[in-house]
């Protein structure tokens, strides 16, 4: 059973004030893509008006929502299934995270074990708060489940080298970074997720030197040249990965801070 993937930091949902261009771009790409399955994050007015806007990108892209409300932040999160994918379960956990978490369990035709998949948005204030977030996403990696967390991890990653742009980016902006040595960039989050189980699917497939932010239209947005959008696998879900792929298009630079990340998997 092939299953496509896409995870997105949209950016205030892809809208600015009353300007919905980015949104229709970001409409775009997911009807060319397809996903099976969509993780978006930065959902951000999703809960006003009766989900008025979460029902119309359902309409728009032909898939089921489901969102996870951040009270916080407004930042909400958001995951959206493509038939004949069924939902089992949905929670959303906004007690533990700086933003809110939200979690799909479905179940995929011809595949005995059900699927879940995670939508994350880790705090972007510092790492103290992602490696307590991060301890929440570590005791769900069952190597023998089916399990897959994206998202935007505001994090980088140990096998991914120093950005090139880090000693240049304004110093109250390093500081969400800093690693505790109070001078490279922060590995711990992603290390601490690895070491508990998860596998980096970009690095797995070799795609780990694509950075996914900032895009082209935001070099001037608060993040060194990076990778920060992130799919970790279980260890059963990583030996089915096919390909992942950062997609970097003249839509994409100008359509959210962050890239969209595609992956797609052949389960058993």
């Amino acid at each position: 059973m092939p299953l496509t993937v896409l995870t997105y930091n949209t950016l205030f949902a892809g809208r600015d004030g009353a300007d919905e261009a980015r949104a229709r771009a970001q409409i775009g790409l997911i009807n060319e893509v397809r996903p099976d399955v969509f993780l978006m994050q930065e959902a951000k007015g999703f809960d006003a008006n009766g989900g008025a806007w979460l029902h119309a990108l359902e309409h728009a892209i032909d898939m089921r929502g489901f969102l996870a409300v951040a009270p916080r932040t407004g930042q909400n999160l958001a995951i959206f299934i493509r038939a004949p994918l069924r939902p089992l379960t949905f929670e959303a956990d906004s007690a533990h995270f700086h933003h809110a978490l939200a979690t799909l369990r479905v179940a995929v035709p011809g595949v005995e074990t059900p699927v879940t998949f995670i939508s994350a948005h880790l705090c972007p204030n510092g790492p103290e708060v992602r490696r307590r977030e991060a301890a929440y996403l570590a005791v769900q990696a069952t190597p023998d489940k089916l399990t897959l967390i994206t998202g935007d991890f505001n994090s980088a990653s140990p096998h991914d080298s120093e950005p090139a742009d880090w000693p240049a980016l304004a110093s109250h902006h390093r500081a969400r970074y800093l690693a505790d040595d109070l001078q490279g960039i922060d590995r711990s989050v992603l290390a601490h997720l690895e070491a508990a189980g998860w596998v980096d699917v970009g690095h797995r497939l070799g795609g780990s030197a694509t950075p996914t932010v900032p895009t082209a239209a935001y070099r001037a947005a608060e993040f060194a040249t990076m990778r920060c959008d992130y799919l970790l696998a279980s260890a059963a879900l990583a030996r089915t990965a096919q390909h992942y792929e950062v997609l970097r298009t003249p839509a994409t630079d100008t359509a959210s801070d962050h890239y969209p990340v595609l992956a797609r998997f052949e389960l058993p």
